[in-house]
């Protein structure tokens, strides 16, 4: 039992240090030359920090604000749905569609008006018609800021313009906008939808009573300058600068970057050379490595008062690869009992495995009980003593 609980507490302290700390932990071990105030390059798939520059500071987020908005629209409302445009979404500022009150438009229609253009009035009328107000979609925006588990994230608006109310600024980090970015391209269950509105180029639409007719064209440039760029959202306000977030997809490995202040006008370009930079970087430096496999040896742990079997087997279930430098050190450490009474049921939890990079714990992997073993009982010993009676 002692030992059981010990395991527990190492449990607990591996996942409060995962959380506060595997993933910035090797983020400044190169010192790139950046304009951005704040920048990350995150590993895709496990949401890692590659590298970062400030990335746990608080910064206005610009228009990069709006993938959130996409990836709640994808996730709650109905492309087909059709949306009347009020006041207030017909008075945004530029960038704007210039959508009036009372047209109406498809969902999908103001999608892409909205990522491709990055207009202001359009993402104001998405917001408004799935959440009931721009003040109900914030809220949706932050309740998912939450799920993907953000502290340091608050939303007021759905286009990004520079706000503040009772709680706070319009803000994130770089950190947070690239977990944003990852959860959008890896983990949504409209991933698929999000990645193909990213990479259209050009879409053309009218109003529902086809009185008015439109052509978008996206102002994503990296999607030219890089080779695999699977989503991204530029931005700019006079408090965010100009402000950049992306995905992209090289070989077997995907890379998030996220830049926030990255120079104010005339420096427009600043954010494809920052980005060029980061992508280099991980490119050149970070390559897949498998760190763990099914294969792992484990001893059998010992049972106390188990019919016939002195020892359980154990197993994983789990494989795991991770990009990696050359120079990052991978170890293990293997919490489990020294024994353990029966009865032990085939599939529970034995321990668990922990992986270290660079000696800071970064994943925990289970291991489990291999097989059945009952406990000792009357029926058992009797059978047993009726066995060594008849030898006599």
């Amino acid at each position: 039992m002692k030992k059981i609980c010990i395991c527990l507490i190492l449990n607990i302290i591996l996942i409060i240090n995962i959380l506060y700390y595997h993933i910035d932990s090797y983020a400044n071990s190169d010192n790139l030359s950046l304009y951005s105030l704040s920048a990350v390059l995150m590993d895709g798939d496990t949401g890692r920090v590659l590298y970062g520059k400030n990335e746990n500071d608080e910064r206005a987020m610009a228009s990069t604000t709006k993938i959130m908005t996409l990836i709640i629209a994808l996730e709650y409302g109905n492309p087909n749905d059709i949306v009347t445009v009020s006041s207030y979404a017909s008075k945004m500022p530029d960038v704007q569609l210039g959508i009036n009150e009372g047209e109406q438009y498809a969902l999908k229609d103001l999608i892409y008006s909205m990522m491709l253009e990055s207009h202001n009035d359009s993402a104001v009328a998405i917001a408004e018609h799935i959440g009931g107000s721009v003040k109900g979609f914030s809220d949706m925006m932050n309740q998912k800021a939450f799920e993907i588990g953000l502290s340091d994230t608050y939303f007021i608006t759905p286009n990004g313009l520079d706000s503040t109310d009772e709680k706070g600024n319009h803000h994130t980090t770089a950190k947070g906008l690239a977990l944003i970015m990852k959860y959008c391209v890896m983990d949504s269950p409209v991933k698929e939808d999000f990645i193909n509105i990213c990479q259209t180029r050009s879409y053309s639409f009218s109003d529902y009573n086809k009185k008015r007719n439109f052509t978008v064209n996206n102002k994503n440039a990296f999607l030219d300058m890089a080779e695999g760029v699977i989503a991204g959202k530029t931005g700019f306000t006079g408090e965010a600068g100009y402000c950049y977030v992306c995905a992209v997809k090289h070989d077997d490995r995907t890379f998030i970057i996220a830049l926030l202040g990255c120079g104010w006008p005339n420096n427009k370009t600043y954010k494809w050379k920052d980005a060029k930079v980061l992508l280099d970087y991980g490119i050149n430096n970070y390559k897949r490595r498998t760190v763990f496999d099914r294969d792992f040896p484990l001893s059998p742990v010992k049972i106390n008062k188990g019919i016939e079997n002195v020892f359980v087997k154990l197993y994983v279930d789990d494989e795991f690869s991770l990009i990696l430098r050359e120079d990052e050190n991978v170890s293990y450490e293997v919490y489990l009992p020294e024994s353990i009474e029966a009865p032990v049921h085939m599939g529970d939890i034995a321990g668990n495995i922990v992986i270290f990079i660079n000696d800071i714990p970064f994943k925990s992997i289970n291991i489990y009980y291999k097989e059945d073993i009952k406990k000792e009982n009357y029926k058992y010993f009797l059978k047993k003593l009726i066995s060594e009676f008849v030898l006599l």
